[in-house]
């Protein structure tokens, strides 16, 4: 697929959690894109299933790892999913206080979307605290925004800030990284959820990666937080770009519905009409997918939790946070 750039996926809803967090090598540098991960603490009414905590400590596990080898850390936007904060929070970051993220951070270079323009005011202020706490630890922190920082002879380009979905999100933008060595790309669109906007459409199929990794369009939220007009506008976008790109690894958001593949169907047979793959996550690594989210009602009709955690979960969120799940 790619000879000199070797892409790992380490955390996404195939494997288990949200999340895109991605480890990338190069003959020249050692990247980690994104390191962050999280659950979702209501779901269907419920809380995340033991089988769930169980898959973020394996992946939390992954990215540490992954950590203690990268040069180059990544930070597209200051969602919790693609970050690691420094506190405490055993619901849904699987986090101790300030060790995580200093495991992570700690004497690396940060290359991190500008947390004061083209930012709404949730993430401004994540980002303001991210630079006081886990950002902190690190040897340096560079704005990234439309940045192209190279490495030897390995290029890591940014984009101008996209918007997380539609245009005019209320969510905000994010950035999309390529990486690029002796003409080999790989692409790292993370949150464009589609990309629903056409003009993100074009920079991505602008940029002409052999390898392609994207966050797809939220089919769980369509006619709840997102139009369903939105999200056929996502994968509309979503059959140009496999028609374009060699290889793309789907997979996030679009995770989230139990019926995702049937909902792009007409994805895949463009890929296929263009001899391209697209595959999830966990697909690519050669595993199984783990859609634990979306199957949660299930998970928990089938596999009932113990006592102690159901005892667990009846307790206050906040002494719940401090406290790890008997799983």
């Amino acid at each position: 697929m790619l000879k000199h750039i070797k892409v790992t996926p380490l955390a996404t809803e195939s494997l288990g959690t949200r999340s895109m967090c991605t480890y990338v090598e190069t003959p020249d540098t050692r990247i980690l894109l994104d390191a962050g991960v999280s659950l979702c603490p209501n779901r269907f009414g419920l809380p995340p299933h033991p089988q769930e905590f169980r898959a973020i400590t394996e992946n939390r596990r992954r990215i540490a790892e992954a950590a203690c080898k990268a040069e180059i850390i990544t930070l597209s936007h200051y969602h919790f999913d693609h970050h690691t904060p420094s506190y405490e929070d055993w619901v849904s970051q699987w986090t101790e206080r300030t060790e995580t993220a200093r495991q992570i951070y700690e004497g690396k270079t940060v290359l991190m979307k500008n947390p004061r323009d083209f930012i709404n005011y949730s993430q401004r202020r994540r980002g303001w605290m991210f630079q006081r706490t886990s950002g902190k630890h690190a040897k340096k922190l560079e704005i990234a925004d439309g940045e192209t920082f190279f490495f030897a002879n390995t290029s890591v380009k940014f984009s101008e800030p996209v918007y997380h979905g539609p245009e005019d999100s209320i969510l905000g933008w994010v950035l999309m990284t390529t990486i690029e060595y002796e003409g080999e790309k790989f692409m790292f669109a993370p949150d464009v959820q589609g990309p629903i906007s056409t003009l993100t459409l074009e920079k991505i199929v602008g940029q002409k990666p052999r390898l392609l990794m994207l966050g797809g369009p939220p089919l769980y939220l369509a006619g709840f937080k997102v139009d369903e007009k939105e999200i056929e506008a996502g994968l509309g976008n979503l059959q140009e770009i496999v028609e374009h790109v060699p290889t793309t690894i789907l997979d996030h958001h679009i995770l989230r519905d139990e019926n995702w593949k049937e909902k792009s169907m007409q994805v895949f047979y463009r890929a296929y009409e263009s001899d391209h793959t697209v595959l999830t996550a966990a697909e690519f690594l050669g595993k199984k997918n783990s859609f634990l989210e979306a199957s949660r009602k299930r998970l928990f009709a089938e596999d009932p939790p113990s006592k102690e955690f159901e005892k667990w979960t009846k307790e206050d969120v906040e002494a719940r946070k401090h406290k790890k799940p008997p799983v």
